[in-house]
């Protein structure tokens, strides 16, 4: 088992450096713990790109389900993040319902319909990133968290917007549909690249959301929090501050660099608390 967990420590290092990172201002008996939940979210988040056919997709989450429900014991053992994860979730008593729902709403990753509205983006956000935010609280006996919402909120609406231009590239748009509206925006001009003032107004938009979201999620982070399973949220100013640097320019790529991401967690963790925008 030492092994599965080094294999899941080696692929979040590798695929989620920021939260790699912040696995480190866990205790050390609980580190583990921490990279098999970021492994497993690596795992079920690159779905999309693994697979051609959404029903390819479909499969693999469905395995998951299967897995952590007890009902392929054998692959489940073979496999190494699945491995580590059930020893996790038994240890800690984890809420399977969590999983499930982070499981289920990974499907929207698999299909290219549009969302059709902020609420529905926002769900999404509760159900994937907030419930990790959620389970790594567990992990460190703060099941009563009051930040794991807001935080996972604002950073899903943040890495929507990062990846807006590399997302548009390959078909896939996550701005909701109901700003398109609203601002006047046809999908179909994204797609091909084309921006637009109602575009920007629209990102605009979304920005201001996630600048709220995390005003929230930090103002409920109490100096008796458990700093690692918040953590990963202190580098979102920085990401809204570059997008709103490049906003006159939304296909171009946004990116900050690796050595700002970890100073911004490290002054996080020892100031306790996420840093101001």
């Amino acid at each position: 088992m030492t092994d599965a967990f080094a294999h899941c420590a080696a692929l979040v290092r590798a695929a989620d450096k920021d939260r790699f990172l912040s696995a480190l201002f866990a205790p050390a008996e609980h580190r583990g713990a921490f990279h098999a939940l970021y492994a497993f979210n690596v795992e079920v988040a690159r779905v999309r790109a693994l697979v051609r056919e959404p029903l390819a997709g479909e499969i693999r989450l469905q395995w998951w389900r299967e897995a952590l429900a007890g009902e392929r014991p054998v692959e489940a053992r073979a496999h190494p993040v699945a491995a580590a994860l059930t020893e996790v979730i038994e240890r800690y008593q984890l809420p399977l319902d969590r999983f499930e729902e982070l499981i289920e709403a990974r499907r929207l990753d698999l299909g290219d319909e549009f969302l059709a509205s902020l609420d529905q983006l926002e769900l999404y956000a509760r159900h994937t990133r907030s419930n990790l935010v959620e389970l790594a609280a567990r992990v460190l006996g703060a099941s009563a968290a009051t930040f794991t919402v807001a935080a996972g909120v604002s950073m899903t609406l943040t890495s929507v917007l990062r990846r807006f231009a590399a997302d548009a590239a390959r078909g896939r748009l996550f701005v909701p549909a109901d700003l398109l509206v609203r601002h006047a925006v046809v999908p179909q001009d994204i797609l091909a690249g084309r921006s637009s003032d109602g575009l920007i107004d629209a990102l605009r938009s979304l920005r201001e959301v996630a600048v709220r979201r995390y005003e929230e999620a930090r103002s409920l982070i109490g100096a008796s929090e458990p700093v690692a399973p918040w953590l990963p949220i202190a580098v979102v100013p920085l990401d809204l501050h570059a997008l709103e640097r490049s906003a006159r320019d939304p296909f171009r790529p946004v990116e900050v660099a690796q050595w700002r991401r970890q100073w911004a967690l490290w002054r996080a963790a020892r100031a306790g608390r996420p840093g101001a925008l």
